[in-house]
């Protein structure tokens, strides 16, 4: 029984190419055919440099006509060779019939396990020539270089926005669709993303895995670790270009910048006074509504803002958050200030105050 030089499969189950003549070449893959066993049998595969395993394995698979036996009965799809549809099937029987035998994790083929080896080996034979930076696959690589090139190959048809990758644009095309595929088990909220689902639950669960090393204050998502890193680090790498103050976020200079332009795009639908923020307007929306949701743990006192029961707090702790120094304060009246009235009883003294 002839072989497939790559696969050592039978050729059989491998191959599907046939030509009329010696000599011809392939059509369907553009290689020369290495052998002519004889006019419109099967050829062996000829050993040759192939870009990516998805070549190679285009290489060795039969061609065929789509027929009812390559057509999935539970979803319809098609497939060109009767291996493709197997290696389907497992996503409807949920079989993954390749384990790990470091850590026990299954994959529905070969490929992905050999993929997935490579976490635990550290292999990343991939290197980056302009920056060195390794990866463990050759289409992560690629994306990667997109990153150096700056090219965007995957373009929104609705509004014209590019994409290193088609999952990415697949994703953005949800914002014009509205689609949300990923729903809160919990409160039904839908997400366009798998990820934000998965940080959403967390809301409902309590779960933070990103601490950090010097404070132990913990977080959902690593992205709001590294901002608050920023404040044992001191970096504010965001300036403002109008008076060079410094940010440690980019919404913080951004919200900064209304300042200078006096930009106020949140406006109450009940008065129309504009807020720089959503946050001070939603705050300011509690005037109208006399929703107090803030109430102090000691004495049950309601408040519309967070900052107005933490100012409240203080007449229980007695704790004072501001100093200053007004060295008069009168006797009688108890007035204090920078200058003497007209007084005898007004001594010089330095007195703290706290909130207003």
């Amino acid at each position: 029984m002839n072989h497939c030089l790559y696969f050592l499969e039978p050729l059989d189950g491998a191959l599907g190419f046939e030509t009329e003549a010696e000599g011809l070449t392939n059509k369907h893959l553009d290689f020369p055919v290495s052998e002519k066993q004889a006019e419109g049998e099967k050829l062996l595969c000829e050993e040759m440099c192939a870009e990516t395993v998805r070549k190679k394995r285009k290489l060795c698979q039969r061609e065929e006509t789509l027929t009812d036996k390559n057509i999935c009965q539970t979803c319809g799809k098609g497939f060109s060779t009767q291996r493709q549809l197997v290696v389907h099937m497992r996503a409807h029987s949920g079989e993954r019939p390749f384990s790990c035998e470091t850590c026990g994790k299954s994959f529905r083929t070969k490929s992905e396990l050999l993929v997935h080896m490579k976490v635990h080996s550290g292999e990343k034979p991939y290197s980056c020539e302009t920056c060195g930076k390794s990866f463990r696959l050759h289409s992560h690589l690629l994306v990667h270089v997109r990153t150096h090139s700056g090219e965007k190959p995957f373009s929104c048809g609705t509004c014209g926005r590019s994409f290193t990758t088609q999952s990415n644009l697949m994703v953005h095309m949800r914002v014009h669709s509205g689609e949300k595929p990923y729903c809160c088990e919990t409160c039904g909220k839908g997400f366009s993303q798998h990820n934000n689902l998965m940080v959403h639950m967390r809301t409902h669960s309590g779960e933070k895995p990103f601490s950090c090393e010097r404070c132990d204050k913990r977080f959902r998502q690593h992205s709001h670790l590294m901002v608050h890193m920023r404040v044992h680090s001191g970096v504010k790498p965001y300036p403002c270009a109008t008076c060079d103050k410094c940010f440690s976020r980019y919404n913080n200079l951004r919200v900064h910048m209304r300042s200078h332009s006096g930009e106020k795009p949140f406006s109450c639908g009940t008065c129309s006074k504009s807020f720089t923020r959503q946050s001070r307007l939603m705050d300011h929306m509690r005037v109208h509504s006399g929703e107090k949701p803030y109430s102090c743990e000691t004495c049950g006192k309601r408040f519309s803002t967070r900052s107005q029961v933490l100012n409240h707090m203080t007449i229980h702790s007695g704790e004072k958050q501001y100093s200053c120094e007004k060295p008069y304060s009168c006797e009688t009246c108890g007035k204090i200030g920078e200058r003497k009235h007209n007084s005898p009883l007004f001594k010089k003294a330095s007195v703290v105050i706290g909130f207003l």
